[in-house]
């Protein structure tokens, strides 16, 4: 039987971490948490800025992943999981706006992307949603490796531009640039494919 510190130390293959939830190994959530602990923190973080609600939201992730497989079997258990972070951390963030105004910079990554994708309330809106969604996607496998990183590092995670320049190792006008220039081509793209925001 392997010991704590040993369990700590092993990093297993995602496919082997879903097959001990499957299997409702708790052992499981420990892998989930010495693989991907971090990464989940840092998702919450730059929603919530509070310590205390990230550690509670990240244990909320934990035990929604457990009552999700089964009977969900993820085909990528990273992006899975992040969804199950963005919806706690995004819940645990509408109930503390709704007490309170509070600093996020998720707030200030959407403001940004929203001059890009400006959205309507007419009926239309629901129905092109999925469309979009698709349509972003497909932008996105046209980027280089560092635009994805960017895009998702700012839009999908909420990173200030800061981390990001740390993280490529380079500067933040450079981020910035970079920024307006994914958006610019993200709104030629979907005008060319006859989307228009």
């Amino acid at each position: 039987m392997a010991t704590v510190n040993e369990t700590k130390n092993t990093i297993i293959a995602d496919e082997q971490i879903v097959e001990l939830y499957w299997a409702r190994d708790e052992k499981a959530i420990q892998f989930t948490d010495d693989k991907y602990g971090r990464f989940l923190y840092r998702i919450a973080y730059n929603i919530l800025h509070d310590r205390l609600d990230c550690e509670e939201c990240q244990n909320d992730t934990y035990r929604g992943i457990w009552n999700s497989i089964p009977p969900n079997r993820p085909e990528v258990f990273l992006i899975f999981i992040s969804k199950i972070m963005r919806n706690i951390a995004g819940m645990k963030y509408r109930e503390r706006t709704r007490k309170r105004k509070v600093p996020s910079e998720m707030t200030v990554c959407m403001d940004d992307l929203q001059c890009t994708l400006q959205s309507n309330d007419s009926p239309e809106a629901e129905y092109l949603a999925k469309e979009l969604g698709r349509h972003i996607n497909d932008y996105l496998c046209s980027l280089t490796d560092r635009q994805q990183y960017i895009f998702i590092g700012r839009f999908y995670m909420g990173d200030r531009l800061e981390i990001i320049a740390g993280e490529l190792n380079v500067n933040v006008s450079t981020v910035h640039r970079e920024i307006e220039k994914i958006k610019q081509g993200l709104k030629a793209y979907l005008e060319r494919n006859g989307v228009y925001v």
